[in-house]
């Protein structure tokens, strides 16, 4: 596959310490991982080049917060078809994650479940590309 990068997933928290530990154990499991501390960030990225196969986004960050970086994303054709998942400490997760049509993931953040997630929205490891 040479000249072409294995699409990453996109992590979007404020919480470097979360940013870290999403990150390095998703990349023990073989994906590549970004990080973008807050909104702003994750948008850079995206119009940079990245191109996720999905987008892990906390709702509340100082800034763009997650809900106003989901609208800009809508607003980008190359964007909105992103998959993108609610990752949130808010306990009513389930229901403001559906209120945006989305999945939602409570933290702390159990990382079996995170692992299936991945694979059910089809983000591949960089050994089986």
């Amino acid at each position: 596959m040479a000249g072409k990068q294995h699409k990453c997933v996109l992590i979007v928290d404020d919480d470097p310490d979360i940013c870290d530990t999403m990150k390095m154990f998703l990349e023990c499991h073989g994906y590549r991982v970004v990080t973008a501390e807050g909104g702003a960030a994750a948008l850079d990225k995206l119009r940079g080049g990245e191109d996720p196969c999905l987008i892990l986004l906390d709702l509340m960050m100082p800034g763009m917060n997650g809900a106003e970086l989901r609208q800009e994303l809508l607003r980008d054709p190359r964007f909105a078809a992103i998959p993108v998942v609610i990752v949130s400490a808010a306990g009513d997760i389930a229901a403001r994650a559906g209120a945006m049509g989305l999945e939602g993931l409570t933290k702390p953040i159990n990382m079996d479940v995170l692992l299936a997630t991945l694979e059910r929205f089809g983000c591949t490891t960089c050994e089986s590309s």
